[in-house]
């Protein structure tokens, strides 16, 4: 056992057969692996993740580092590919590394990449949502530590992660030159050749300034998915000629070794003094940052300038009927314990479900989508405000529920990048038929269809309860009652929707949604609207209602008010109007 236990940390692969688990088309791709035997890939420190630089904070202890022997051209003794990587082991107790605010003295073992395809990227951490080509990962051990006990501690092993981009210098890359010439010789899996070349890990590294780090807790990126890693990431990437970086594809015939980003679940994020940080927030909802709505698609790797964008008018008289559009099939909609955790995603409430376990199909869609959230979008503290992103013949809603739903068979990286790889569900939210009358919205006759009778109350009270818990940016706790999608939805009718394709709605405005908008609305009394508590709202329908609407939680900083907008990892602050704490 402890030999096996071994292996695993050395090649930080587990020992299963090579058909057991993979990357891309077998039984047990990287959303499956929680399903294999001894298994951690479904707790909740895993890696790799995205680093966020808007919420990532200075740590002062997080010192230089010291590195044994990484210059010398003796320590790289073989390279492998071992069905899953292409990786190169280190002479024993040759290269050492300390300081950087590591916890101790840790041996490196060896060292090992990730990659995409001879075209599209395929690091497996991303930096504010962009990925490189590629990523090289040295794993180190802690050497006081036994070797049978590795596993089980959180800092067991130190993972420096290293970001590579392309480059049209060859200069840059002649270590990389030598480096990728054994590719050819090693094309079988776990087939193994000698290094001849004089070649070095600082060689492979170059020029990267290694004062500038981020660092957090987290795992094996892939199984066991042992929790038992301390990660250090570069800020500044390896360049390496693009021809050389191809060869990793195109040798060994595999491609997109990444495992998808995971989620950080309250884990802290933090950078060396040296790391430079933004200053504020990169774009908004109002015209008091640097991207306000009409400049979101000058945001890098932004889609918001595409042809198919949302949230829309739904014109009833344009509409047309659609034979194909058929009932839905809910699974698990009725599950009482499906909604795992709460969370302030800085831009919305998000309620997170059990992974794999609600889904969603029939209604038109051509896929079986897995439901992986439900979150929400309102408007203002004022009591007929409305802040629903669509609208319907122009009228606006109190509120909108989002169910976000993804094709079962892609992986999210991939989803967000396919036409209706994401299927979105929305409910719009109005108070019941006796309140209505204090909403300023048009007359009801000109809407195109009515509230529901009526949603189950007490699901409502028992969710705004959380609310006081999630008051910081990124907080997030553990939902322990019972509520079912269905309690929250109530009686409302889910055989009358309209349907297009459009796109998220945020940055980076991905075109990759087909969306559901029911016609009936869901009821929730008045004084259960999100926007009665401390939480200012917004989104599209929030633009029209001040003069700093973010869909965004809302808290006080040196007598300031601030709002944070964060969308698929992306996290802002944005300093608004003086206002007073008694406001709240």
């Amino acid at each position: 056992m402890y030999f096996l236990r071994l292996m695993l940390w050395l090649t930080l692969v587990a020992l299963v057969k090579s058909n057991d688990w993979c990357y891309t088309d077998c039984n047990h791709t990287p959303e499956l692996w929680v399903h294999l035997e001894g298994s951690h890939c479904g707790e909740d420190h895993q890696s790799p993740i995205d680093i966020v630089t808007s919420i990532v904070t200075t740590d002062p202890n997080l010192n230089n580092f010291t590195f044994v022997n990484f210059s010398s051209r003796q320590t790289i003794k073989s390279i492998t590919y071992n069905g899953h990587s292409v990786q190169c082991d280190i002479e024993e107790n040759e290269a050492e590394v300390w300081g950087g605010g590591l916890s101790g003295q840790y041996s490196v073992k060896q060292f090992h990449f990730h990659w995409g395809t001879e075209t599209l990227p395929g690091s497996e951490h991303t930096f504010n949502d962009h990925r490189y080509p590629m990523e090289m990962h040295i794993v180190t051990a802690k050497t006081d530590v036994p070797e049978s006990e590795i596993l089980d501690k959180e800092d067991g092993l130190a993972v420096l992660g290293f970001f590579i981009n392309a480059t049209e210098d060859i200069n840059m890359s002649e270590p990389w030159l030598m480096l990728t010439s054994y590719l050819a010789n090693i094309t079988d899996v776990n087939s193994k050749v000698e290094l001849n070349h004089n070649i070095s890990i600082g060689d492979l590294i170059g020029q990267v300034d290694f004062s500038k780090f981020y660092r957090y807790m987290g795992s094996l990126t892939t199984p066991d998915c042992n929790q038992a890693v301390v990660w250090t990431l570069f800020h500044e990437p390896i360049q390496v000629h693009k021809g050389l970086l191809q060869r990793f594809p195109k040798e060994t015939k595999l491609s997109n070794n990444y495992r998808p980003v995971q989620p950080l679940n309250g884990r802290h994020i933090t950078a060396s003094p040296a790391t430079p940080l933004p200053p504020g927030h990169l774009w908004c909802y109002d015209d008091q940052c640097d991207f306000p709505p009409s400049l979101w698609s000058e945001l890098p790797h932004s889609h918001c300038s595409g042809e198919n964008q949302s949230p829309i008018d739904i014109d009833t008289q344009s509409v047309l009927e659609d034979k194909y559009l058929s009932s839905f099939k809910f699974t698990h909609f009725d599950n009482k314990r499906a909604i795992k955790s709460i969370t302030n995603k800085g831009h919305t409430v998000e309620c997170i479900l059990e992974h794999d376990l609600v889904e969603v199909s029939g209604g038109g869609l051509e896929h079986v989508y897995s439901t992986l959230q439900f979150h929400f979008h309102w408007g203002t503290e004022s009591t007929n405000s409305v802040g629903s992103e669509h609208t319907v013949d122009s009228k606006r809603y109190p509120m909108e529920l989002h169910i976000v739903n993804k094709r079962k068979d892609l992986t999210l990286d991939k989803a967000v990048q396919t036409p209706h790889g994401l299927a979105v569900l929305g409910f719009f939210i109005e108070p019941p038929q006796s309140t209505k009358s204090a909403y300023n919205s048009v007359p009801a006759e000109t809407a195109a269809h009515t509230s529901s009778p009526a949603s189950k109350m007490d699901a409502w009270k028992t969710l705004t309860l959380y609310l006081s818990a999630i008051r910081n940016i990124s907080s997030e706790v553990e939902f322990t009652d019972e509520i079912s999608i269905d309690d929250l939805l109530g009686n409302v009718n889910r055989e009358s929707y309209f349907r297009y394709s459009g796109s998220l709605t945020t940055p980076m405005c991905n075109e990759a949604v087909v969306w559901t908008v029911f016609k009936e609305s869901v009821t929730v009394d008045h004084h259960l609207m999100f926007r009665t508590v401390v939480l200012v709202g917004g989104g599209w329908g929030g633009i029209a209602q001040g003069p700093c609407f973010a869909v965004a939680m809302c808290y006080v900083v040196e007598g300031r008010v601030q709002w944070g907008c964060l969308e698929l990892g992306w996290v802002w602050r944005l300093h608004c109007v003086d206002m007073s704490s008694s406001a709240f």
